[in-house]
């Protein structure tokens, strides 16, 4: 299983982003692909989830309204779209799938439901 990010850079307060996280050796529908972040010194975040399987997604309300979500079945890829960024939106973002059921609900949504992790990509927000 590999899930493997891209997209990361620098971008200025209130510009735009999109990550991507392309995951292959899994069956791509039977998984919930969430997205994390951490910043330097801090702990892993969640940020967003999407569950094709149970038709249901999660936003952390710090993102809500900036960052989208979506997925792409056919390009076994989940894309993380950020607008109007800020410099405290600056983490590596890490996305990583899970088969819990109900992996993407706000009470269950976290580490303990993924089961495998990308490496990260750098994004940071800066003039």
């Amino acid at each position: 299983v590999q899930l493997v990010e891209s997209g990361g850079g620098l971008v200025q307060p209130g510009g735009s982003l999109r990550l991507s996280c392309a995951v292959s050796g899994v069956t791509f529908e039977d998984y919930a692909i969430g997205w994390f972040r951490q910043a330097p010194g801090k702990d892993r975040e969640r940020v967003t989830c999407i569950a094709p399987f149970d038709d249901t997604n999660f936003y952390v309300d710090s993102i809500k309204g900036r960052f989208t979500i979506a997925s792409d079945s056919a390009k076994n890829t989940v894309y993380l779209r950020m607008n109007r960024l800020r410099p405290e939106d600056t983490c590596v973002y890490i996305c990583a799938a899970g088969v819990h059921p109900g992996a993407c609900v706000d009470t269950m949504f976290g580490d303990y439901v993924m089961s495998y992790w990308g490496a990260g990509t750098l994004v940071t927000v800066s003039s």
